[in-house]
């Protein structure tokens, strides 16, 4: 599994640099949420390669994928995570890949094609960057950790901001990134030692949780 998928996302990735600064149509979704057609053709993509590997199991995608099974496997696709980022050329996004057996998440993919970066994991076999294991911080006091804070503060402000005034007062430092992708996988590796999320739907994390 866990191979089709890092296959699956280093090709959707290298579409997604292809077409970095190359976007034809930009769709809005609702409030200030955008997709573009590289999501669309990178998230086909992914589909394709899965379904040929593994035709009877099912698949749920950002980009309208809903492909229902009696499989008790499900991949969550996102094809281009950090979208926003990639409409105003920002080079921080990603491809993540999730599969859910039964009851839990067994496996997940995320690649960042920017910097060749593919992490991968399955469940009870440890976490990978590049072939190297990884592991998460061993930082144990708040105020000496770096800190991902959810970017989408319109949502709920007045929660938020009150949150993220507590965590930057007791904490080393705040970062925003706008890609979920990525500041979980440096939550994986230890290069930031906690993030805080809001509003993430299951396409944003499933890559990461393994």
């Amino acid at each position: 599994h866990v191979q089709v998928g890092i296959r699956a996302a280093r090709e959707a990735g290298d579409l997604l640099i292809k077409r970095f600064g190359r976007i034809q149509t930009i769709t809005s979704k609702g409030d200030r949420n955008l997709a573009t057609d590289v999501d669309q053709a990178a998230e086909q993509l992914i589909v394709d390669i899965i379904s040929e590997s593994f035709p009877d199991h099912a698949l749920l995608g950002e980009e309208a994928t809903d492909k229902k099974s009696d499989s008790e496997y499900l991949w969550i696709i996102d094809p281009l995570d950090g979208t926003h980022n990639f409409i105003r050329g920002i080079n921080i996004f990603g491809v993540s890949l999730g599969l859910w057996h039964r009851d839990d998440f067994v496996a997940g993919v995320v690649y960042m094609p920017r910097d060749q970066e593919m992490y991968y994991a399955a469940r009870g076999q440890g976490a990978f960057k590049n072939g190297k294991p990884i592991s998460v911080t061993s930082t144990a006091v708040l105020k000496e950790a770096s800190c991902s804070f959810d970017s989408s503060l319109r949502y709920s402000p007045d929660v938020m901001l009150k949150v993220l005034g507590e965590v930057s007062t007791n904490c080393f430092n705040v970062r925003m990134l706008g890609s979920s992708a990525r500041l979980l996988t440096y939550v994986a590796e230890g290069t930031l030692d906690f993030a805080i999320e809001f509003y993430d739907r299951p396409w944003d994390f499933a890559g990461s949780v393994c």
